[in-house]
Parts: C-alpha cells; sequence; structure tokens
C-alpha cells in the first residue's frame, strides 16, 4: 500500500453506537461485553443501525430495565433511561405523552417484561402507547443464573427447575405476541428469530418496521425475538441455535401476528392545558425552616468553587438519604446543587451510591466519576470501588466499625468514624448515617470553616432534616439526636493521620 491509498471502511460500526464505549467499566473500550452466542448483541447492532438509517438519533430514547438488557447505555449514542424492574413501558408512557416527537423504546428480556413488569407491559398494550417493544425471549433468566421464566418450556430444565418445567405445577409458557395480537390496540406485533442468517434479516426487517410506525407515531408496536442465551443453557454456538428452531419455534412459532398500521391516523392525543406557576409551585415548594435571605452566602474559601460528593454503601444504610440531606443543605444556603443516585441494579447485592455537586455557578453535570472532592463510604466494596475516584487531597470519611482502614499514599486526606456502632448504641443502625454527618461537621469546623461558617454548618443540617421529612417527627428527633452524638463522640478525637 503507498503512502497515497487511503483506506476506506465499507461496513463499520452503526452510527447509533459510540465510537469507543467510554460507560463501559474495565480496559476494553471497543467490544461489547455480552457472552459467545448471546443475542443482545445482535439485536443492539440491529437497533443502532435503525436508528442511523432513520436519522433519529437526537429523538430516541432507549428504556433498558435490570436484566442484561440494562447495560445497553454502555453502547448507545442516543438518550437513555434505566427503569426500575419491569417498568421501562411505564416510563415509556411517561416520555412519549409528555413530548410526542420522542423516539420511545423499550428493551425487555422475558423475565422482566413476562413476570414482575407483565401488568405495566400489558396496560401499556392496551392504551395503544406510541413506542416500540422490543422483548428478547430467550426462555430463562440470563442475568441471574438461569432460572426458570414465565417462557421457559414444558419440561425444560433449568436452575431452579431441575427436574423440568412442569405445566401441571408451574402453568405453561407465556405467548406474549399471542397475547398482545388479540388486544384492540396495538398496531404490529411480530416473532422472529436469531438462529439463521435469514431470520436475523427477518428480524431486522420487523425491527425497522417497528421503528417506522414509532416515527409515524402509529401506536404500539412489539417485536419478540427469540434468542440464545448459551452460557447458561450450557450449549455451544450450533447446539444453541438447534434448541431455538427445534424447540422455541415449536412453542413459539414465527409469524407476523397483527399488522394494521396502515389502517391507523397517527395518535394525536388532547394537549393538557396548565397553569404554569402552580405547576412550579408544586414542583419547588418552599419548605425552609428558617432560612437565609436571598443574598446569603458562606464566606469559607471551601465554598469558592465547585465541590464533588460521592456517598456509597449497601442498599439500605440510608446512603441516598444522607445524599439527599447534604444537597438539602447546599440548596437552604442558595447554592447550586445535583443529586444522583444509583441503586446499581447491574448486580444484585452491589453497592448503592449517590452523587452531589455544590457549585455558586451553573452545574453543568450531574456525574461524578473521577477528582471526588468528599467521599463517604459505608462499607468494604464501596471503598474498594470509589476510593479511585478521589482526587489528590481529597477528603475520604468511612465507617470504621466496617471497613478496614484503606492502603493509599499521603495525597489523601482520610477520616475514620465508627458510624455503626454508635448508631447501634443510640438504638437504630438505621441512622448510621446521620452519625457520618455529625462526624463530617466536626472534620468541616476543625479543617474547612472560618468564622460564622462554623455554627452554621449544624443549624443548616436542622433545616435540611426538617425539609427532607416534613411531618415525620420521629424521623426527624431520632436523625438530630444521632448527629449530635456522632459529633460528640468524635470531637477531640477524630484524627488526620496525613495531617
Amino acid at each position: 500500500m503507498t503512502e497515497t491509498t487511503e483506506m476506506k471502511v465499507k461496513y463499520g460500526r452503526p452510527k447509533g453506537f459510540f465510537d469507543i464505549f467510554e460507560r463501559r467499566p474495565g480496559a476494553v473500550k471497543k467490544n461489547m461485553h455480552y457472552c459467545p452466542g448471546c443475542g443482545h448483541g445482535i439485536v443492539h447492532k440491529i437497533i443502532a443501525e435503525s436508528i442511523a438509517d432513520f436519522d433519529i438519533q437526537d429523538r430516541t430514547i432507549m428504556i433498558a430495565p435490570v436484566g442484561c438488557s440494562v447495560f445497553s447505555y454502555y453502547y448507545y449514542d442516543c438518550f437513555g433511561i434505566s427503569a426500575p424492574h419491569g417498568r421501562a413501558p411505564a416510563v415509556a408512557t411517561g416520555l412519549v405523552r409528555s413530548n410526542p416527537d420522542n423516539i420511545v423504546i423499550s428493551y425487555q428480556g422475558d423475565g422482566d417484561l413476562g413476570a414482575i413488569g407483565f401488568n405495566n407491559f400489558i396496560q401499556a398494550a392496551n392504551r395503544g402507547e406510541n413506542i416500540a417493544v422490543f422483548f428478547v425471549n430467550n426462555g430463562i433468566y440470563g442475568m441471574t443464573g438461569g432460572q426458570m421464566a414465565p417462557t421457559t418450556l414444558p419440561g425444560q430444565k433449568t436452575v431452579t427447575s431441575p427436574l423440568g418445567r412442569s405445566v401441571t405445577n408451574e402453568g405453561y409458557p407465556l405467548k406474549v405476541s399471542e397475547m398482545v395480537a388479540a388486544l384492540d390496540a396495538p398496531i404490529y406485533v411480530e416473532r422472529v428469530s436469531l438462529s439463521s442468517t435469514k431470520n436475523i434479516m427477518k428480524t431486522r426487517k420487523a425491527i425497522r418496521k417497528a421503528f417506522q410506525n414509532t416515527i409515524d407515531r402509529k401506536g404500539f408496536s412489539m417485536v419478540e425475538i427469540l434468542a440464545g442465551c448459551p452460557t447458561n443453557m450450557k450449549f455451544n454456538s450450533r447446539e444453541m441455535n438447534e434448541f431455538i428452531e427445534n424447540q422455541m419455534q415449536h412453542y413459539f412459532p414465527l409469524g407476523c401476528f397483527k399488522d394494521i398500521a396502515d389502517t391507523r391516523d397517527p395518535i394525536k392525543r388532547p394537549e393538557g392545558i396548565y397553569d404554569k406557576q402552580k405547576v412550579k409551585d408544586i414542583l419547588y415548594p418552599i419548605k425552609v425552616a428558617k432560612g437565609v435571605s436571598a443574598d446569603f452566602k458562606n464566606q469559607s474559601k471551601i465554598f469558592q468553587k465547585e465541590r464533588k460528593i460521592k456517598i456509597a454503601g449497601f442498599g439500605g444504610q440510608g446512603v441516598l438519604s444522607l445524599g439527599m440531606m447534604i444537597a438539602t443543605m447546599g440548596k437552604l444556603r442558595n447554592f447550586n446543587v445535583t443529586w444522583l443516585p444509583s441503586y446499581g441494579p447491574e448486580m444484585r447485592g452491589g453497592t448503592a451510591n449517590c452523587t452531589i455537586i455544590t457549585s455558586r455557578e451553573k452545574v453543568c453535570s450531574p456525574i461524578v466519576d473521577k477528582l471526588c472532592n468528599l467521599l463517604i463510604v459505608l462499607n468494604q466494596p464501596s471503598m474498594e470501588k470509589f476510593l479511585p475516584e478521589l482526587k489528590q487531597n481529597g477528603v475520604l470519611l468511612y465507617d470504621s466499625s466496617t471497613i478496614a482502614p484503606p492502603e493509599c499514599g499521603k495525597d489523601k486526606i482520610i477520616y475514620a468514624v465508627k458510624a455503626s456502632d454508635i448508631a447501634k448504641k443510640i438504638g437504630s443502625l438505621r441512622c448510621a448515617n446521620s452519625v457520618i454527618l455529625g462526624a463530617l461537621s466536626v472534620v468541616m469546623k476543625d479543617y474547612f470553616l472560618e468564622g460564622k461558617d462554623k455554627k452554621d454548618f449544624d443549624r443548616a443540617f436542622e433545616e435540611a432534616i426538617m425539609d427532607c421529612f416534613a411531618n415525620k417527627q420521629n424521623v426527624i428527633q431520632m436523625n438530630i439526636e444521632a448527629f449530635y452524638a456522632g459529633k460528640e463522640a468524635v470531637e477531640g478525637t477524630l484524627t488526620n493521620p496525613h495531617k
């Protein structure tokens, strides 16, 4: 090849994907994470290709709930939302009703759609919401170990049906496409398969038809896709495709069950009439207990720059409530504040976390994945996961009741407090988060706050508690007691080994 020869890529990654998957954790940023032979990667490519070809990238919202589908946000260069388990159609309804120009996709697996989320799904279908549902049916719960799903075949062995599914005991598999096609509102229902190149091309055609219906605002479209999960089924690729063709397609026959888009006019729903001021009052109620004047500003130097905070622990430890209390403290002191929770849907039993950003200027993004100023950690897995995000001279505050001292350089400022032990003495582990805030008060006063701000921190906390837990006097009182118990326990004893 000479220096003047240009290389042309004839077939490359669809433009609906990111060029590099920066959101994917780990070192691999160019490939998907799915298991070899998994159907999700094929479906993802067809969807990404369709988004690019229809030129709807800036209008498309991909909704993926719990399950293998939740990882789609790693890959698609469009808008995306991760919904609670089974709730994608409900979220999709809100998005398309609030803005009919949105192209909304609900991407769900058989356990998510056919079990916990079936009522949300079937009601959205019955209402004829203008959304496209892509239903990946692999006959098992693929993400959590291969348990029996609503679409597991009669006699099929799984982790939770080791003797095979019994129709007498567990009932028959759900034939979702047939059920949806029987409703009046849906306009397009088709079942396709990924078992061969020919079937994949039919899947591509069906997905594109669902997209076109949604773009034309014709109503509810669903494409059910029979796919393989060779890892949990313990098949190689050839065996997986044979299983789909010889067994799954026998029980779930392929074909178009309904296609009446041409007979329907575009959906035009009545537009609501709202009083803008009343909506604003509902969204932003004034609940300040004492408050400050509109021109009040804390004078300490630490508040002169944007501050990024991350709080992490197990679900149930009050991680999100602690973040909300800190965010509310900032709001009540005239800061611009963001609070972004993460429930960890990718891995059950994993870490829950939230991020808070406070600034005197506008906050451009609520995401904190590096250069964190303050990291509060309530369990060991969170310490291992998030400590690398703490910036140089950043502050780490952790619960030493359950967490081992971290190994890190002297460029970090570290404080330890036995928050869980203190909370137990008070009488409730649920208030360990307020104990942590009490310790943070001591840290702030001893090392970062100046002048009147030293006393104002505690006052802001009390106001935030009353704001967050209005009309819950017992909760307010318990948290205030825990806050001051945390302060009392660490005053004079809380040390920074790096100072």
